[in-house]
């Protein structure tokens, strides 16, 4: 068996503007935003827009795995350029942003047939592979105390996420990564 080929430049980068327009749209509209206005927005024809993405559902999906992919690539970066605490708390401010993308597209995944499920474990590894790499990052630089479960700090700001029903609900878990970090340092 041969390795599928790699899509052409031009084909990935209409690929990556279809999905960020798409975000933007859905975040904007919701999910029942018109697909000729996403990929008119984006530059490209229908047709391109329908052979990366032939239903609403693939589309949808494929903006949530997107974000969790960068939430995963973010990690190996920031761990790479950053220090071990300045590298979590950036991470952790990313995943409020994934957490609103989540919160407009979680209802349409949860309409496909089957359910999300199959999707949210896909990816759900690789936030928590994040989340842990970092924590384990910072534990060991002395900047978190020892005691601290990763995932932890990813449940108080979904909890934010869903408590908090105003619009204005990303500032306040933006504050609260603030609030988390300082409470996760050491005594």
């Amino acid at each position: 068996m041969t390795a599928p080929r790699k899509p052409r430049a031009d084909a990935q980068r209409n690929r990556d503007r279809i999905l960020e327009i798409a975000k933007k749209a859905f975040s904007r509209s919701g999910v029942d935003v018109s697909l000729d206005e996403v990929a008119r927005d984006a530059g490209v024809g229908a047709g391109t827009l329908y052979r990366h993405f032939p239903t609403r559902e693939a589309l949808l999906e494929a903006v949530y795995r997107s974000e969790v992919e960068k939430l995963a690539a973010a990690e190996r970066r920031f761990a790479e350029t950053m220090a071990p605490i300045d590298a979590l708390r950036a991470w952790m401010l990313l995943f409020v942003d994934y957490i609103a993308a989540k919160k407009i597209i979680a209802p349409a995944l949860n309409a496909l047939v089957g359910g999300p499920s199959k999707v949210y474990e896909s990816t759900a590894d690789q936030i928590k592979n994040a989340i842990q790499a970092l924590v384990t990052r910072a534990i060991e630089s002395g900047d978190i105390r020892p005691d601290l479960e990763p995932f932890d700090l990813l449940r108080a700001l979904v909890g934010v996420s869903y408590v908090a029903s105003s619009p204005d609900w990303p500032q306040s878990a933006k504050r609260l990564v603030q609030i988390l970090i300082a409470g996760s340092r050491p005594e």
